[in-house]
């Protein structure tokens, strides 16, 4: 199954229950206009960045004289994928290794997700190494050696509680002198609002930099994309302390509110990057903002 169907099935149900049949129902109106606000919000598509969609949409539907309910909603797509398509700076490629480290909260589905990456990369012919740098629970030692095991990959991992600024060290010049295309580097799962938490985090990245200034070159959030709301209140928190460059969104399809990739796009101008769904290592594909909307307007 495409993987944008599977992850938007729920949601699917939801937009075409109701926002694609107030198209088909009803005159453009401004209670037409209201309603669709009100079935943006719903979808968590966020109060501000519901307004800009609908602004955008009326804009088109004056330029272009568009009477008709079935235009309007292609007028909808159009603007959806242009706050999808977040333009990102060009960055140069580093030199091997490429260094990505890999954040999130305690139950988004982060390590799944480095497996998921790294045997992605294992398949187009990259040599990839995994650290395990959340020392704070031997499980997640265990989970990640039982992981880079399954995927085929090397791993560098010390005993729990070790400090995980050495092991990012150690794992730095392990990729070094391996001669590792790519080094991941897991983090251990905290809750945005601990502040010394969020600060290992800090420190981790200050290590990094110190090995290899120019890194780390990607610092991917892992989100779960059912907390909602809450979902970019800790994307905002990651981008302030650690720099997030790209989000990968897990668990989208459990949920019936997937307007949380628009919020996320419009109010902090990171990109999506991939998605993920089940425990499956195959269940992660690029993001595309036209694939995307394509399944959520099917």
């Amino acid at each position: 199954m495409n993987i944008f169907k599977k992850a938007l099935q729920r949601s699917r149900q939801v937009w075409c229950s109701s926002v694609v049949e107030l198209f088909k129902s009803s005159k453009l109106d401004e209670a037409f206009w209201s309603d669709l606000e009100e079935q943006l919000i719903t979808a968590d598509v966020g109060v501000s960045t519901s307004a800009k969609i609908i602004a955008g949409v009326k804009k088109r539907v004056s330029e272009q004289g568009i009477k008709d309910g079935e235009k309007a909603r292609a007028a909808l797509n159009e603007e959806i994928i242009k706050i999808l398509k977040v333009a990102q700076p060009a960055k140069p490629q580093p030199s091997p290794p490429k260094i990505t480290m890999v954040v999130g909260v305690n139950g988004s589905g982060k390590t799944t997700t480095i497996a998921k990456l790294a045997l992605m990369r294992r398949n187009t012919g990259k040599k990839v190494i995994l650290a395990a740098a959340d020392t704070f629970r031997a499980a997640a030692i265990d989970q990640l050696k039982h992981l880079a095991e399954k995927v085929g990959t090397e791993i560098v991992a010390h005993q729990p509680g070790a400090d995980p600024g050495a092991v990012v060290y150690d794992a730095v010049a392990a990729a070094r002198n391996r001669g590792a295309d790519e080094l991941i580097i897991d983090t251990a799962g905290r809750l945005h609002t601990k502040f010394n938490l969020m600060e290992e985090l800090k420190k981790i990245r200050r290590v990094i930099a110190k090995v290899q200034p120019d890194a780390p070159h990607e610092v991917i959030l892992v989100l779960d994309a059912t907390t909602g709301q809450n979902g970019l209140a800790q994307a905002r928190h990651f981008a302030e302390a650690v720099g997030v460059t790209g989000i990968i969104l897990t668990k989208l399809d459990s949920t019936a509110r997937g307007g949380i990739v628009l919020a996320i796009a419009d109010e902090l101008k990171i990109p999506i990057t991939y998605i993920g769904t089940g425990d499956d290592l195959g269940e992660i594909a690029p993001f595309e903002a036209e694939a995307f909307v394509g399944e959520l307007c099917a």
